[in-house]
């Protein structure tokens, strides 16, 4: 059977495609010579099962000593039928520095190991219907590269883990017309109960329309179309009928099929694409973020997105929806992915069950800390990657917010650093790629640029009452501030929006004992670890009970999900199985918070 199976990308789907999920040939390159040495033409020697990482023992592989770089190999079968149309290769993710060649022909290279890529392949098949694909990724412990949560070191450590290589998100083959639609932004306008949907074409043609057809399941249609051959992204608007505007929200997440299609000079149907979509506003009112013009209070959990026996890659599309199932029953209504990009596939499930999302890069690898030499800083590479992202991921409706950088320290210096000129292009460039959403410029620590749309901090104060204290100062304009050696990282609060998006993190593990009742050495959490489960409950309900009490607190992001290796802090073990009585943590979340009285 073919792992994960699913379509990877169904908010633009198309039915003649192909999966190239399952057994590959394999090779370690140890001293990245596998190019010299001829392996880009020859048999390799292993076997991996894609697209689990050869770190990962879902893989068969499962080595996790560095790797410098791997090779993959496979010879596919065009489908016949496909005859007459491009032919494009897809990529969910590779990590790191990926080079394809297809019939010995190189035909793409792409850095970044969190965001997706293709490449047309129609010329390299010559008119026959074999291709022969060689992968080669390259990941260097050395250098600044977006790495996220994969250790730096030999072995896990703290709040770092097994790295992933290579392949680790689906590859497939896609049929396209010669003359077709590219995926482009469709905007939810609640104000007007309308949606403006983008239309790019490959290329432009005489007399050519491009349509857009928006159903809901009582069968009402509303339907717009567009000339194609006068602008290279047209657009059109569907006008939703006041009896049929439906909201999306947590309480009601109804989604609109959307239908895109391409016809000719004739009106022949060239191209159909189909799509999805939620009317869904976001807006900022002072310190409130209103969703549907209502205050939510965002009950936030930090979702790693890392199992065990497959790592960064979900085990089966089956396990990504039920750790927005788990996240929910425990009295969470969204999550802030943290240091990873997320398989598609879990803000399909996010947009149909409801769940709020903000949406982050792996920004981690490079040094966002207080170290300033040149080579250690975040490069312009990290501005593509997130453009990729924001690329793929800007349709999906249950993201309501975006977070390109996780806790950078700048303003230790007097100089400006490249880490500043990164986080500007970043924070500008998702402001032009999504103007619709709010952006912070990096969770925690640093805010340096003044016009972020939110303000938030990291407190992983255990006691309850020194927490409070901390974040009493937000009634008087004056909220907590993540400091260095006492010096302000950051430029004024400006009386944004602010939340605490990491707090908690309470270390507890009912197993963590060693026969002689010690603590097992490779166990970790933040601050003192609680003495019993009961301690774990009055620690969760005092943390939480502070930032639900505060009225100008929009919402709070709880460290974390599930336990991750030895990082023993979640909610759920790393398993998945209970560990804590859920309706307990799920009480003290939902009653009612003074933000939203």
């Amino acid at each position: 059977m073919i792992p994960k199976p699913e379509h990877p990308r169904p908010q633009f789907l198309r039915p003649d495609w192909l999966n190239l999920n399952g057994h590959w040939q394999f090779e370690v390159d140890t001293a990245n010579s596998g190019l010299e040495r001829g392996l880009r033409t020859r048999d390799l020697t292993d076997e991996i099962l894609v697209p689990f990482a050869p770190e990962s023992e879902a893989s068969g592989v499962g080595t996790t000593d560095f790797l410098e770089a791997v090779w993959y190999r496979r010879t596919v079968v065009v489908p016949t039928d496909w005859s007459g149309r491009r032919v494009v290769l897809h990529f969910g993710a590779v990590d790191h520095d990926a080079t394809v060649w297809v019939n010995d022909v190189e035909v793409v290279r792409h850095r970044g190991g969190f965001s997706s890529f293709d490449t047309d392949i129609t010329a390299t098949l010559g008119g026959g219907v074999e291709a022969t694909i060689v992968v080669r990724a390259r990941d260097t412990r050395h250098g600044p590269q977006a790495r996220g949560k994969q250790a730096r070191e030999y072995a896990n450590h703290d709040c770092v883990y097994t790295r992933t290589t290579g392949i680790w998100q689906t590859v497939w083959l896609e049929a396209v017309p010669e003359v077709h639609l590219q995926r482009g932004a469709v905007t939810p306008n609640v104000g007007a109960s309308s949606f403006t949907v983008a239309l790019p074409v490959s290329q432009n043609r005489p007399g050519w329309t491009a349509t857009a057809t928006l159903a809901d399941n009582a069968g009402q249609v509303v339907a717009a179309s567009s000339r194609v051959d006068l602008d290279r992204a047209p657009t059109v608007t569907l006008a939703v009928p006041d009896d049929r505007v439906r909201l999306w929200s947590p309480d009601d997440p109804h989604l609109y099929d959307l239908t895109l299609e391409l016809h000719d000079d004739t009106g022949a149907l060239v191209d159909r694409v189909q799509s999805y979509t939620g009317l869904r506003s976001v807006a900022l009112d002072g310190q409130a973020i209103m969703i549907n013009g209502q205050r939510v209070f965002q009950r936030l959990v930090l979702d790693q997105g890392y199992w065990a026996d497959s790592l960064m890659t979900a085990p089966d599309d089956a396990a990504l929806r039920r750790d927005i199932e788990l996240s929910l029953a425990a009295g969470f209504n969204g999550a802030r992915l943290h240091q990873k990009v997320f398989e598609e596939r879990f803000y399909h499930h996010a947009d149909r069950l409801g769940y709020l999302v903000w949406g982050e890069f792996g920004d981690w690898g490079a040094s966002v800390g207080g170290h300033d030499t040149d080579h250690q800083q975040p490069t312009a590479s990290f501005v593509t990657q997130w453009l990729e992202v924001l690329r793929r991921d800007v349709n999906h409706t249950s993201i309501i917010g975006w977070c390109p950088l996780n806790e950078t320290h700048q303003g230790l210096h007097d100089r400006i650093t490249q880490l500043d000129d990164v986080t500007q292009a970043m924070f500008w460039a998702t402001r032009l790629a999504d103007p619709t959403r709010p952006v912070l410029d990096a969770s925690g620590y640093s805010h340096r640029v003044a016009e972020t749309d939110v303000w938030d901090s990291h407190d992983y104060e255990q006691d309850p009452e020194r927490f409070a204290a901390n974040h009493a100062g937000l009634a008087d304009g004056r909220p907590f501030a993540n400091r260095h050696l006492d010096r302000d990282l950051s430029l004024p609060y400006a009386g944004q929006p602010y939340f605490v998006s990491e707090f908690g993190g309470i270390w507890w593990n009912p197993d963590a004992l060693d026969a002689d009742g010690r603590v097992r050495t490779e166990s970790w959490g933040y601050g003192d670890r609680v003495g019993d489960e009961e301690g774990f409950y009055a620690r969760f309900e005092g943390l939480t009970g502070a930032l639900l009490d505060d009225p100008r607190m929009f919402g709070y992001c709880y460290t974390q999900l599930t336990d991750v290796f030895q990082e023993e802090n979640g909610i759920y073990r790393f398993d998945r199985s209970d560990k804590l009585d859920v309706e307990r943590i799920r009480k003290a979340q939902q009653r009612p918070s003074a933000y939203e009285l």
